[in-house]
């Protein structure tokens, strides 16, 4: 599996992924994992597989959750912010 990351650099901190890049980069392991169970022959059972694929895609749906959870609140009719603040 091939896939390009847009890493960010952050002076004197650690390299930082999108979110967005990580959670896809999950999703997509966990459908090679489960392509590679449907071969025959692979040696991999399937059951250990499935538990493998459902705990990588449950982590990329918290790290989505919680992403969401951090966006700005864009309210109203006018398109101004509001948080609940009321602002």
């Amino acid at each position: 599996m091939n896939t390009p990351m847009s890493l960010v650099h952050v002076p004197g901190g650690p390299l930082l992924l999108p979110a967005d890049e990580v959670t896809d980069l999950l999703r997509r392991l966990a459908t090679c994992w489960l392509d590679s169970a449907g071969v025959e022959d692979s040696g991999l059972e399937p059951e250990t597989v499935e538990a493998l694929v459902d705990s990588v895609t449950e982590v990329a749906d918290r790290i989505d959750t919680e992403c969401i959870a951090l966006m700005p609140f864009c309210g109203g009719e006018d398109g101004q912010s509001g948080g609940p603040e009321g602002g």
